[in-house]
């Protein structure tokens, strides 16, 4: 058998884009965050994981412009060996300091942030349990794990006990999205804790979609005032902090242990110092500009309730992430096409990514949207809704 078969069967995305309907891969000849151009066209972007709008904030900038005249472009080797520098162990302490941890360890993206982290902690003797909508970069990992590996329905605490019901005596770690990254809801942090108490369960919380987002940017434990009781945070620095890389914090002595067993650390080139500048910048202005954070949550509730004002199904959002649920792949096709092309950019989401007959449109919000640019996003919406019978 030819391992390449598979490739020549390969035609969905083909077939989409013969049909016009390939919404991937589309280049952006400009982006003003709020805004990019596509084919000379001006669009308003809401499909952005930009909360705090500031990939274009003039000091986060500054911040990587800088670093580069200082350091160059790349460290060009592990921060185990030559590529550690005085900065990386800077932005560690003070995002530690930030979420309320002891310590933190940096990454080069987030997936390799839990990569490395779920695989070091988890062994041959022990079980990670996972959310049935945890981002894939959780799946990815436990597979990568010796240890055993079971699932909980979404958000159901009663599934997730009898789970760890069956775990025995066996090392457990239970991992959660703190907000979804598709439909925008918050995980029962508080529920999920409790049964995690009692089953002597370590939990970790991926906070990629919640740091600058929740609590003034704190994440999902602040939010719920249960940072001392959730064991290990992770986020990201590729939406509100602007740049690229990953982050987890807790317990120094569990942080130092990671960084010695994480192969996706040791054996990867560090985070370059740009990026390395550009979160540290970010993270000053978060803490200088509170408003932003308010802002993006005023705005993620302006937009629901003007969606469910028109009858459109935003599910259980509770932030700047809100899903448009159609159902119907095609029909979600031919909706992210009708306002491509009315000069709105949205994310269509669909199988495998999301079960069957439960495709929607992923619309995400920053704090740096005008009220002009929201009310045109909604009544185009309305628009295109009414034209496609997706809504009365």
């Amino acid at each position: 058998m030819d391992l390449f078969e598979k490739c020549y069967c390969f035609t969905r995305a083909a077939e989409a884009r013969a049909a016009g309907y390939y919404p991937y891969f589309i280049p952006l000849e400009d982006t003003e965050g709020t805004e990019v151009v596509i084919d000379g066209k001006r669009m308003i972007m809401i499909g952005s994981n930009n909360y705090l709008g500031l990939t274009t904030h003039p000091k986060v900038r500054q911040a990587m412009i800088d670093a580069v005249k200082r350091y160059g472009t790349s460290c060009t080797g592990s921060r185990f060996l030559n590529g550690n520098l005085a900065m990386h162990d800077q932005l560690e302490q003070d995002l530690a300091d930030f979420v309320g941890k002891e310590a933190g360890l940096i990454f080069s993206t987030g997936m390799q942030t839990n990569l490395g982290t779920i695989s070091a902690l988890v062994g041959r003797d022990d079980v990670v349990i996972t959310d049935r909508e945890d981002h894939a970069s959780i799946i990815d990992a436990c597979r990568l794990s010796f240890g055993e590996m079971k699932r909980f329905r979404h958000n159901d605490t009663e599934h997730l006990e009898r789970v760890l019901e069956s775990c025995d005596d066996k090392g457990k770690l239970v991992v959660v999205d703190g907000v979804f990254s598709m439909g925008g809801d918050i995980a029962p942090l508080p529920e999920i804790v409790s049964v995690c108490e009692k089953y002597g369960a370590r939990l970790m919380v991926d906070d990629a979609h919640s740091l600058g987002v929740l609590a003034g940017g704190r994440g999902t434990a602040a939010h719920f005032g249960l940072t001392d009781k959730v064991d290990l945070t992770m986020g990201t620095f590729s939406k509100s902090f602007a740049s690229l890389g990953g982050v987890i914090v807790g317990d120094a002595q569990v942080i130092d242990y990671i960084k010695h067993h994480a192969r996706s650390l040791i054996f990867s080139a560090s985070m370059p110092p740009a990026n390395v500048a550009a979160v540290s910048a970010a993270l000053q202005v978060m803490k200088e500009e509170p408003e932003r954070v308010e802002r993006v949550q005023a705005i993620g509730e302006k937009m629901r309730q003007g969606y469910q004002a028109m009858g459109f199904n935003t599910g259980d959002s509770q932030t700047p992430i809100i899903p448009i649920f159609i159902g119907d792949e095609m029909k979600t096709f031919a909706f992210w096409k009708a306002l491509f092309e009315a000069g709105i950019y949205v994310n269509p989401v669909v199988p495998p990514a999301v079960p069957p007959n439960q495709s929607l449109l992923r619309t995400s919000y920053m704090a740096t949207h005008t009220d002009e640019q929201l009310d045109r996003v909604l009544n185009i919406f309305g628009e295109v809704g009414r034209a496609l019978d997706l809504i009365p």
